[in-house]
Formats: C-alpha cells, structure tokens, sequence
C-alpha cells in the first residue's frame, strides 16, 4: 500500500507543471555539470537574423554548422548526431563570438569573420571547395568556373557547384558569392531569397 502510495507522489511530482524560469535554470546548471565533466561535443544554439532564425553548432575544433529554418533545425541536430556525436546540448554560451560576428555582418558592421571553423561535416574535394571559399572578399562574386580554376581544378565545374550547394556553413563561408557564369545565381542552400538578400547588403 505504502509503495502504491509512494508511486503515485512521484508520478504527481513528475507531471506537476514546471515554470519556465526553473527549466531555464535546471538547463544552465545543466549546460555547466556537463561542460565541466567534458560530456558535449557539440554546442548549439539559435539566434534570430534578417534571414529567419539560424542555428548555430559548433564542436571543440570550432563552428561546425550553420542552418537555415528551412533547413528544419531538429533534422540538422539529428543529422550531427549521427555523423559528429550523440553528445548535443543546447549550450548558448560556446557560440557567443558566433553570434556576435553574425549580428555584426548583419548589421553591416563585419565584412570579415574571425572564427575557428570546423570542415569536419565535409570531405575531399567538396572541403577543399569551402576551404577556399573565404578568398572571395565581400561584395565580390567568383563564377563556379573561377572557383574551379581557384582550387587548381578548372574542369570540375560541377563539383564546384556541388560543393557550394552542400556548404554546411553558409554566410560565414560564403558560398553565396559564387554565380553561375552568365550571372544567375545558381543554387543555395538557403533559397534563392537568402542568396539575393546577402548579396544585397554586401553590394549596399
């Protein structure tokens, strides 16, 4: 009887409403026990932009994911999950200077971003792609062909445009400055809206 009793106190205690302010607060001490003990290998967070809302990941080596919403959020942290590490939290603070640099560029106050960055979500010649990606100063445009010759490789045209169209870290590796040849825009990870929006405030 006495442990019937005691079942159905915790399953009230359990299912008693939480206030948001206590969840807030059982998260950060959450957020800190587990940094402290080294159990997150990737911090993510999201922040609000001229472009929607952004999730923010990054690991130890450095920011390893940037996400448009309609890229859905919960399939991207899955998707890191699988191919990174299960260990995620919500961890706001490891993505500050992320954050910051990103309100900055917005706000037309960064034209360069100075953040550790980890390739690790790509491989070959697609990382190659993005590692060079960064030599396109802002307010300029490379055509995918440019991009190609840029990387010692002038045939691989497609590969080039696949290897933009896969860049797990857009507007920080800015992929959205490379066009097709006659000047369309090409693809974007983002949507040809996005695409058009960062090309304008860099041109303004």
């Amino acid at each position: 009887m006495n442990d019937i009793r005691s079942d159905d106190d915790v399953t009230a205690l359990l299912s008693a409403p939480v206030d948001a302010e206590t969840l807030l607060r059982l998260h950060r001490r959450l957020e800190r026990e587990a940094e402290r003990a080294g159990l997150v290998d990737v911090a993510y967070t999201t922040v609000d932009s001229p472009l929607g809302k952004l999730l923010l990941a990054a690991t130890p080596k450095g920011l390893v994911r940037v996400a448009y919403a309609s890229e859905d959020h919960d399939r991207v942290l899955d998707t890191l999950g699988q191919k990174l590490s299960p260990r995620i939290l919500r961890a706001p603070k490891r993505l500050d200077d992320a954050a910051r640099e990103l309100d900055e560029y917005f706000a037309k106050r960064r034209q360069v971003f100075d953040l550790k960055l980890d390739l690790s979500l790509s491989r070959g010649f697609r990382q190659l792609v993005q590692a060079h990606l960064p030599e396109i100063g802002y307010g300029q445009t490379r055509s995918y062909r440019q991009v190609a010759e840029l990387v010692g490789n002038p045939k691989a045209v497609r590969a080039v445009g696949t290897a933009c169209a896969t860049n797990p870290l857009p507007v920080v590796v800015p992929c959205h400055r490379v066009l097709r040849t006659d000047g369309t825009l090409g693809g974007y990870i983002g949507g040809l809206e996005a695409k058009t929006a960062l090309l304008n405030l860099e041109a303004a």
